[in-house]
């Protein structure tokens, strides 16, 4: 039944194929096995006509194929994501746009939110930390300290990193000014450092 499934869904993304997009397509990582190019509307069009189907986005997510990972994304439950799944879920996040499109389609919803920030920042590659950084700006379950501290930390493990830059900016400005001039008073000096301080002192005046 599921082979049955993605021979399905198979079959019409690539009546979405886009050249056009595929050839303009850039992100921070490694690259796909396959890549139709169907653009992120579509792939959410897709998703939202399958509806949520755990068992479904499990098998998709180990695809390496572009579309169906980013599909498995959006139909995952976001309400069965358990600490014990995180590896799971890490394991696909091979660049930047997994870890976009998993930020807001699957983690942004997730109840164990905190224990996403203080792992994958903490231990977890630079995508990985990247993701829930912008997972957490979206994710209203996350506590303010635990966040600060995550932000923190990923800025001390990532010395030189545009995507931790990018993540924590994000998150920052869902915190305030008070608890960001505690991040940038905490910060290590590094690059990584001086380029959150440029995008977030205007909340710190």
């Amino acid at each position: 039944m599921l082979e049955q499934k993605k021979r399905l869904l198979l079959y019409r993304l690539r009546k979405e194929m886009n050249g056009a997009a595929l050839d303009t397509m850039r992100y921070f990582g490694a690259d796909y096995e396959r890549n139709y190019g169907v653009q992120i509307y579509a792939i959410r069009r897709l998703a939202e006509e399958i509806g949520t189907d755990d068992e479904f986005a499990r098998a998709l997510y180990t695809q390496n194929i572009r579309e169906m990972r980013l599909v498995a994304l959006w139909i995952a439950d976001a309400a069965a994501v358990m600490p014990t799944d995180f590896d799971f879920w890490a394991a696909g996040i091979i660049n930047s746009e997994v870890a976009e499109q998993a930020s807001h389609a699957l983690f942004s919803r997730i109840d164990s939110i905190d224990t996403l920030l203080q792992r994958w920042c903490s231990e977890g590659d630079a995508l990985c930390a990247y993701c829930a950084l912008l997972a957490a700006a979206r994710n209203a379950n996350r506590t303010n300290e635990v966040a600060r501290n995550a932000i923190i930390e990923a800025l001390h493990r990532f010395d030189d990193n545009a995507l931790i830059v990018r993540g924590a900016s994000a998150l920052a400005v869902q915190l305030g000014g008070e608890i960001v001039q505690y991040i940038l008073d905490n910060a290590p000096e590094n690059a990584t450092s001086k380029a959150l301080r440029e995008e977030v002192e205007w909340l710190v005046g």
